[in-house]
C-alpha cells in the first residue's frame, strides 16, 4: 500500500472540489459564470461518484454506465439528506456550510475510496482513464452483443442522463428573466414596519424611512414626490432623484414637518420611472394628524 499512486479519478474529483470551492468564495471570483460551471457537478454528481467509489472499489463491482448512473442518483439523492439535516444545525441551509459539507463528504469518500483500492491487486481495482472510458463505454453501447431491448435501454439512459446535464447547465448559466418589478415602501424611525409617526404637532418634523428597489432588469431613474392633501412637500435632491442598477437597494431617513393643521391628513409617497412622469408608477400612503402647538 505504501507510495502507491493514487488513481487519476480521485485526484481530479479532489481538484474539481478544491477548484470549486475556490470559485465559490473568493471575491471577484464567485460573480463569475465558472461559480455555477464548477457548483454543478460539485453537487449533481462528485458526491455520488465519490460514494460509489468508495463502496465498490474493484472493477468487477460495476460497469461504467452503471457507475455513471448511480452517480448521479447518489448525488441527488444525498444532497437534500445534507441540507435537511444543516436545517436542524446552528448554520442552517446557506453557502459556506453546504459547500463545506459537500466538499469534506466527496472528500472522504476519495480518501476511503483509496485506501479500499490500495488493498486490492493493481489489475482488480477500479481506475479510470478518460480516453479508455469513452472507449468502452462506446463499445458497450454499440459493439457489445445485448438483446435489441437491452441496447436500447443503455442508449436511452445514457442521453437521458447528457440532456439532463446539459439542460441544468443552461439553465443556470442564461437563467430566465423574473417578473419586472421595484419595491417601493416606507418604515417606522427604527426600521421596522410599523410605529409610524401619525401624530405630529404643528412645526414638529419626525422621521421614516423610504426604501426602493429594483427588479426592473435594466438600470432606472426614479423620481419621488410627498404631497400632503395633495400639496407638494420639499425634498432634498438626493431623495427626490434616485438611479438604480438591477437589484440595486437603496434606503434613506426622510425627516417631514408637515405645515397645516388638521385631522386624517393623507400623506401620499410617490415614485415615478423614466417612462411616465406623470402618472405615479407606484404609491404610498400614511394617515396623519397635525395639532396646533397650543392643544
Amino acid at each position: 500500500m505504501t507510495g502507491k499512486k493514487v488513481p487519476s479519478d480521485l485526484l481530479t474529483v479532489t481538484g474539481f472540489v478544491l477548484l470549486a470551492d475556490i470559485f465559490a468564495l473568493t471575491p471577484g471570483l464567485s460573480e463569475t459564470v465558472f461559480r455555477n460551471i464548477l457548483g454543478l457537478p460539485l453537487v449533481l454528481f462528485l458526491p455520488g461518484y465519490a460514494l460509489i467509489a468508495a463502496l465498490f472499489p474493484a472493477k468487477s463491482d460495476l460497469d461504467g454506465i452503471e457507475r455513471t448512473a448511480l452517480s448521479f442518483g447518489l448525488s441527488i439523492a444525498v444532497v437534500p439528506l445534507i441540507g435537511l439535516g444543516l436545517n436542524y444545525t446552528p448554520w442552517g441551509i446557506r453557502l459556506l456550510p453546504i459547500l463545506i459539507s459537500l466538499s469534506v463528504l466527496t472528500l472522504v469518500m476519495c480518501g476511503i475510496a483509496y485506501l479500499r483500492r490500495a488493498k486490492l491487486p493493481e489489475d482488480d481495482a477500479f481506475g479510470i482513464s478518460f480516453t479508455k472510458t469513452a472507449l468502452e463505454l462506446k463499445a458497450e453501447i454499440l459493439e457489445k452483443p445485448e438483446p435489441g431491448l437491452d441496447r436500447a435501454l443503455t442508449v436511452i439512459l445514457v442521453i437521458s442522463i447528457l440532456l439532463s446535464v446539459a439542460t441544468l447547465v443552461y439553465v443556470i448559466i442564461t437563467p430566465k428573466e423574473g417578473e419586472h418589478f421595484t419595491e417601493f415602501y416606507i418604515l417606522g424611525p427604527e426600521g421596522m414596519a410599523d410605529n409610524y409617526p401619525t401624530n405630529y404637532t404643528l412645526g414638529e418634523s419626525r422621521e421614516v424611512i423610504v426604501g426602493v428597489v429594483n427588479h426592473e432588469y435594466r438600470t432606472v431613474n426614479y423620481t419621488m414626490e410627498v404631497k400632503l392633501e395633495n400639496k407638494p412637500l420639499p425634498l432634498p435632491e438626493n431623495i427626490r432623484y434616485v438611479s438604480l442598477a438591477h437589484n440595486e437597494t437603496w434606503e434613506k431617513p426622510l425627516t417631514l414637518t408637515p405645515p397645516d393643521e388638521g385631522r386624517n391628513m393623507k400623506l401620499e409617497f410617490l415614485l415615478f420611472n423614466e417612462t411616465d412622469k406623470n402618472t405615479p408608477y407606484r404609491d404610498l400612503h400614511l394617515w396623519i394628524n397635525v395639532n396646533s402647538t397650543e392643544s
